[in-house]
């Protein structure tokens, strides 16, 4: 795909989930992360002169799922947009992806989850499920919507290198056809999903990377990196293990 788009002269393609959390409004983490990507795509610039393409697909499936208002969604969602858009970068709800997938006959057929990812389905679904029924219903619908949406983002987007924050345990819940480019959220290290994070939370992770001893952390021991590793799972309430971070 990115060797027919540099034949071609065109943009490399980006696709992306972005989810909705805790948070209702667009904080520093957001931000943040935005522009991140909007580093990534000017690298991409430097290196190959048509440049990137980066589009968001926001989950509102996802977060109609979780039991968030759609109120509530449209107005998160809205907010990134903007700020996104601000940034060059395209965006698309995964609803409208679905039913144009659906037109064209892409649906998926039933698949079951292997027990490890449902496992970690349920341990999500325990923490951020806040939908109708029980967790493990939950975890069985999310997997449900996730092989549909799977099929649909790759019909919508075939010629796009999917992104996401997340790590190679969940490949089965990505596009089959696509490559795959897993990436860290902010910076290097940190891999909690924006939608998680507080703004307190990023703000100290962001200054962090500006200290000398941060600067330095390649020259710390094992046992220093494990014991920072477990402070940074405490201080996102859980969110950046796979048990405590959905997909989206």
């Amino acid at each position: 795909m990115v060797e027919a788009a540099a034949r071609a002269g065109r943009p490399l393609e980006f696709v992306l989930y972005w989810g909705k959390g805790p948070r209702s409004e667009i904080a520093a983490p957001d931000l943040a992360c935005l522009d991140y990507l909007g580093q990534l795509a000017e690298r991409v610039r430097q290196a190959y002169a048509p440049g990137a393409i980066f589009r968001l697909i926001f989950t509102d499936t996802h977060a109609s799922l979780n039991g968030h208002p759609a109120e509530v969604v449209d107005a998160y969602f809205g907010a990134i947009d903007a700020a996104a858009q601000a940034r060059g970068f395209a965006s698309a709800r995964l609803s409208d992806v679905v039913a144009f997938a659906r037109e064209i006959g892409a649906d998926a057929p039933e698949e079951e989850p292997t027990g490890e990812v449902l496992a970690s389905l349920m341990a999500c679904a325990a923490k951020w499920y806040r939908g109708e029924g029980s967790t493990a219903q939950g975890a069985l619908d999310y997997h449900r919507m996730n092989m549909v949406e799977k099929r649909a983002v790759a019909a919508a987007f075939p010629e796009a290198v999917f992104v996401t924050f997340n790590g190679s345990e969940f490949r089965d819940l990505f596009p089959a056809t696509m490559p795959i480019f897993y990436m860290y959220s902010l910076r290097r290290g940190v891999g909690v999903k924006p939608w998680f994070m507080d703004a307190g939370f990023a703000a100290a992770k962001l200054a962090d990377a500006e200290t000398p001893e941060a600067k330095s952390s390649e020259a710390k021991s094992p046992e220093a990196k494990s014991l920072e590793a477990k402070s940074l799972e405490s201080a996102s309430s859980d969110a950046s293990s796979p048990a405590g971070q959905p997909v989206s």
